[in-house]
């Protein structure tokens, strides 16, 4: 397929589109898939069909639409209308209210059953309205099964234009032009990293996509992967002609089955049309993308690690310089980013990098998607501009402390990241500001705790997750993990003294410093910040001497 071709696909798409009445989106994200969405989007695909409505109203599964611990859920679209906790026995009572008397169900509206009211429009509730939605948008609102569905929101116009109206140094000068850092938590310039994979002369480069998400409480990844695939796939197409790669590689985490059924689907529908392998749209540039499983080693989130996983190899992190951008995939320059940050790409390209850096601040650029989780009201998936503050996450997207409790602390970067407490609920969410508190933005995981949370045991937990996770092949984290571990543990059984809290501290800085890689120089982080924060805890549990 030619690019006048895919510009034929889309408005076809387009037109097929507009001829509907209505389009009906049933979340089949993994979150509501475990509560039965697929028995609603089967029941509401017969009875469209037994009522001869076909023609006017189209059902579709759709990606994650946000509030997660609300579904099922059923957006009625053009009225971007949703409802919460959808199952096959209230569905008929959606259906005469919505679709045969046409007007919206109150008691079943998204939030009807704890708002101050139920919000006819969805975007008008707090939820969405403190929302911008970049990387995340169409999910939710498209079959991420089906290519027409992509086209018919503009995908692949930034690929096209791309191609035929922009060189690969202006590629990189957009990404470049936008500021956007690397959202897989290092946060390092997106386009200084392209610029860098660009500049070695090689025979072959390769194109990687981090889906190996493993923060406990993280689903960012999972869900755009599962919500939009030709997004992902259309970012590092993108990538792949700015630095001259022909190969890509998504390495997706093995426990998410339906993310990479999704994605390998997108492989298969972009090849068959032409986005994909050679000569795309009738270009030049050939590109390719394979899968990779992981099998379930979180320290294969850090790209080293994850290079030598690629070639087969055991998951092992190697020092460095020489940096992938140099010496990669076997060997050669290789350009390794997450998913949301391919997801940025599209519309950095279409709308332009001084589009995407009029939002956020003025070191960390466009918008986060954070994984809302913990003892909050509104758990799920969120994209906010850079700089919103944490109180604003929590009270007002987030609703606030479940059954009215009080907020203590919020854990962010996961097993790498800190906890920041109420005093700082002002904070402003963006790379900076959390470094300074001592915590990280991790790739986006966001778990809020009350005030029945006991941070000694919460630093016990994300220090038995990192001595399980630590591929034990440099001493400071194979041994000073369990050793760590072991030390909380004595704190946390009351069996402590003074010098077993001095020695932790000591042995902590240590760890952070001497570690070979990522997982090791960020485990004592949520330790460090506990014991910064809310040193009282561990000084309760500690003996007193005699």
């Amino acid at each position: 397929m030619n690019r006048h071709e895919l510009q034929a696909m889309a408005e076809k798409a387009k037109e097929k589109h507009k001829q509907l009445k209505h389009k009906i989106c049933v979340c089949c994200g993994a979150s509501c898939i475990s509560s039965g969405s697929e028995d609603v989007l089967k029941k509401l695909q017969d009875e469209i069909k037994a009522r001869g409505l076909e023609n006017e109203i189209e059902v579709v599964p759709s990606g994650c639409m946000g509030p997660c611990n609300q579904g099922p859920l059923v957006k009625y679209l053009p009225e971007n209308t949703i409802y919460q906790h959808i199952n096959c026995e209230n569905l008929d009572r959606v259906i005469q209210s919505q679709i045969v008397e046409n007007k919206p169900l109150e008691d079943l509206l998204l939030f009807a059953d704890s708002r101050e009211k139920p919000f006819v429009k969805a975007d008008e509730d707090p939820f969405f309205k403190k929302q911008l939605k970049i990387a995340l948008k169409d999910c939710g609102d498209i079959n991420p099964e089906e290519i027409e569905d992509y086209l018919a929101v503009g995908g692949y116009k930034a690929l096209d234009k791309a191609l035929f109206l922009m060189s690969p140094e202006e590629v990189i000068a957009e990404v470049k032009q936008s500021r956007i850092r690397g959202r897989g938590g290092a946060g390092y310039p997106t386009g200084l990293k392209w610029e860098s994979v660009y500049k070695y002369i090689s025979d072959q480069k390769y194109v990687i996509c981090n889906g190996d998400e493993g923060d406990p409480g993280a689903f960012m990844d999972r869900s755009v992967l599962e919500g939009n695939p030709h997004r992902i796939l259309e970012g590092m197409a993108i990538a792949g002609y700015a630095i001259g790669a022909s190969k890509g590689f998504a390495y997706i985490r093995g426990e998410y089955p339906l993310a990479i059924k999704r994605f390998e689907l997108a492989i298969k529908q972009a090849t068959k049309h032409g986005l994909l392998g050679k000569n795309i749209l009738g270009s030049t540039f050939s590109f390719e993308v394979e899968v990779r499983i992981g099998a379930g080693a979180f320290v294969c989130g850090e790209e080293t690690a994850l290079i030598a996983s690629i070639e087969g190899k055991r998951g092992t992190p190697k020092p460095r310089p020489p940096f992938p951008a140099e010496s990669g995939l076997w060997g050669k320059p290789t350009l390794i980013n997450n998913v949301e940050t391919y997801a940025a790409i599209a519309p950095i390209i279409v709308k332009g990098g001084e589009w995407y850096g009029e939002t956020g601040t003025a070191k960390s650029a466009g918008t986060k998607v954070f994984a809302l989780a913990g003892k909050i009201n509104y758990s799920g998936l969120i994209e906010v501009p850079m700089g919103t503050t944490l109180r604003e996450i929590v009270f007002e997207i987030g609703g606030g402390i479940q059954g009215g409790g009080e907020f203590k602390a919020a854990q962010t970067g996961g097993p790498s990241g800190g906890c920041i407490p109420e005093a700082h609920l002002d904070v402003s969410m963006d790379y900076e500001s959390l470094v300074n508190l001592g915590s990280i933005m991790g790739s986006g995981g966001l778990i809020v705790m009350d005030k029945s949370s006991d941070m000694v045991d919460v630093a016990r937990y994300f220090m038995e997750f990192c001595m399980d996770e630590s591929c034990g092949k440099c001493v400071p984290c194979r041994v000073g993990t369990k050793m760590m571990h072991d030390l909380l543990q004595k704190i946390y059984d009351g069996k402590a003294t003074q010098i077993d809290l001095d020695r932790l501290e000591e042995l902590a800085v240590y760890v952070k410093e001497a570690s070979l890689c990522g997982l090791g120089g960020s485990a004592p982080n949520p330790l460090l910040s506990t014991l910064r924060h809310f040193r009282e805890e561990y000084e309760s549990k500690i003996l007193k001497e005699a």
